[in-house]
């Protein structure tokens, strides 16, 4: 049996003091994503969901970066699903108020220079790391 298959989209969101945006959900560190809606470009998805996730008001898209895809039991619909991940790179600024959508578990939001986001991925998932490797 094939497994449902969902599409997702999200940012690798850098400021202007080449910082990235990183959340903290379920005991992990990671980057802000969600699933695309239905009639929305996957450009759009990206840049909303980014926007829900973390309160940014400004996000601009500068450019595609990479697909991930990771399998996981989704308990919403019952079953194995294969997520297939849009990942874009971002620009937002540092100075504008980080509000963590708790409805998604998301518990902490921070701007983490280069060398702080090498310790956030020795706790996070392998297609986060995936993603910050092909920045």
């Amino acid at each position: 049996m094939s497994k449902k298959k969902i599409i997702a989209a999200g940012g690798l969101v850098e400021n202007e003091l080449c910082e990235f945006l990183f959340i903290y959900r379920r005991k992990n560190w990671d980057l802000p994503k969600g699933k695309l809606d239905e009639g929305e470009t996957i450009e759009t998805c990206a840049v909303r969901e980014v926007m829900e996730e973390t309160g940014l008001q400004n996000v601009t898209l500068v450019s595609f970066l990479c697909n991930t895809y990771h399998e996981y039991f989704d308990k919403w619909v019952g079953e194995e699903v294969i997520k297939e991940t849009w990942w874009y790179k971002m620009k937002a600024l540092s100075q504008e108020k980080l509000v963590p959508q708790t409805s998604e578990d998301i518990e902490e939001i921070i701007w983490a220079n280069k060398q702080k986001v090498a310790s956030l991925l020795l706790k996070s998932y392998p297609s986060i790391i995936e993603v910050w490797n092909n920045y």
